[in-house]
């Protein structure tokens, strides 16, 4: 293969897609990763890395950290999953996307490797990340579960630091219908003395996280013991939140993503950074204030309570789970508009009953299907929320409701995009076009 789209449409129709095929995808095993790795000389062993686990926030916690770790002078990479518009999104050192060239030189090495495996499009991409970064001999890399933790394909590192962000109600098909079976699950990447951040305490998880991180005698702290945060402010440019640490000591610090979530994700991300003192990175303050502010621009990170345009008043957030919607209310409720559209979009195998109840029944919806065989029809979609009362029309794709609303739009009034990763990816790539 010559072309990059020529190895990136191997690998999407050669390979199982999560993202597209949903459970017959997700391998319950680490066996085809650990092959892949083996014959790529096991390059996870050659970097030291973080491990990101959680329902929500894994995402937002995993960018912060690598952009704290890149202003600090270490050469980073970074792995997160789904991509939105580039598959190379998933792979990046100091926030730069990996080269096209090495995409296709990766899949015309391993061609026979991938199909005497046969390996899911995760594990590939996980095996793919793991042989960049120890090209590029990276300092660190910060790696983001993909799906859960016990199995997730990213679980054959052995971590500097373990990070565990929010547990909610996702995925309940592969990871348990209780919240302590889904942390149980998510404590699967707690290591052998390796110590672990969790960031947020619930009565409910807890003891699973304890159980888990005395079996394997690996210190424990809750983030949201050591340090109290709370939101100060927000506006169009960034979200300022007060640290309190035990001792009293008061820091503001400045984010320039928005989202009121991050408020609960950055008491992890500061006790993951002392942490990583204690272990001997110099990080100072300086470092830790000046990539927060910039964290979009230093990572690329995108769909995180993002404001797309200000005429029409676009927001769009990838929150697609019970616990994602909340936080997405949250922030609307601190949004001022007079009417809000809402483009909506959702996977079959999703719960809706965790997400449809809590939404607005004042809004306007337009119901759509994100153009892959796993989402919901957005007919069907419809007439599921119509049970909830939300009211609107369904239309034949994403970009049709999204120019919907922007035709129904007046002054004063909000669009917000979300319900699916899949329909951020597809109005983002929508608007990227149009540039």
């Amino acid at each position: 293969m010559n072309a990059y789209n020529e190895a990136i449409e191997y690998l999407y129709t050669r390979l199982p897609m999560f993202t597209r095929d949903g459970v017959s995808a997700f391998k319950k095993d680490l066996d085809n990763t650990i092959k892949l790795c083996a014959a790529l000389g096991n390059p996870q062993q050659k970097f030291k890395t973080l491990h990101i686990a959680g329902t929500n926030g894994k995402g937002s916690t995993s960018h912060m950290l690598a952009a704290i770790l890149t202003e600090a002078g270490y050469k980073t990479g970074l792995y997160t999953s789904p991509h939105l518009l580039d598959f190379r999104e998933r792979i990046r050192v100091d926030g730069q996307l990996c080269e096209k060239e090495f995409v296709v030189d990766f899949v015309n090495t391993y061609r026979e490797l991938i199909e005497e495996v046969c390996p899911s499009f995760f594990e590939i991409t996980v095996a793919m990340a793991f042989d960049y970064f120890e090209k590029n001999k990276v300092d660190i890399a910060v790696i983001e579960v993909g799906l859960g933790g016990r199995l997730d394909s990213t679980n054959i590192i052995q971590p500097v630091l373990s990070v565990i962000t929010n547990i909610g109600f996702d995925h309940m098909n592969l990871l348990g219908n209780t919240l302590a079976e889904i942390a149980a699950e998510k404590a699967g990447i707690i290591k052998k003395n390796t110590p672990v951040v969790i960031s947020e305490y619930a009565e409910e998880t807890a003891s699973v996280f304890l159980n888990k991180a005395q079996s394997e005698q690996a210190p424990l702290q809750f983030a949201s013991d050591i340090y109290r945060t709370k939101m100060l402010a927000v506006d169009q440019d960034y979200l300022t939140v007060q640290a309190v640490d035990p001792a009293g000591y008061s820091v503001a610090y400045q984010l320039d993503l928005k989202g009121s979530y991050q408020v609960k994700n950055l008491a992890g991300v500061l006790l993951a950074v002392d942490e990583l003192r204690k272990q001997g990175f110099e990080i100072s303050e300086q470092h830790v204030h000046r990539a927060l502010i910039k964290v979009q621009k230093a990572t690329g990170i995108q769909g995180r309570w993002q404001q797309l345009s200000k005429d029409p008043f676009v927001i769009c957030d990838t929150g697609h789970n019970e616990d994602g919607i909340h936080e997405v209310l949250k922030n609307l409720a601190t949004t001022t508009y007079d009417k809000l559209h809402f483009v909506i979009g959702a996977m079959r195998d999703k719960d809706l009953s965790h997400m449809l109840p809590y939404l607005p029944k004042d809004a306007i919806y337009y119901f759509s299907a994100p153009d892959m065989p796993r989402a919901m029809p957005a007919d069907l979609l419809r007439k599921e929320a119509l049970e909830f009362g939300l009211v609107g029309l369904d239309y034949s794709s994403v970009d049709a409701a999204f120019d919907a609303a922007k035709d129904a739009y007046q002054q004063g009034n909000l669009i917000f995009v979300g319900g699916s990763n899949f329909v951020v990816a597809e109005v983002l790539a929508s608007l990227s076009a149009k540039k």
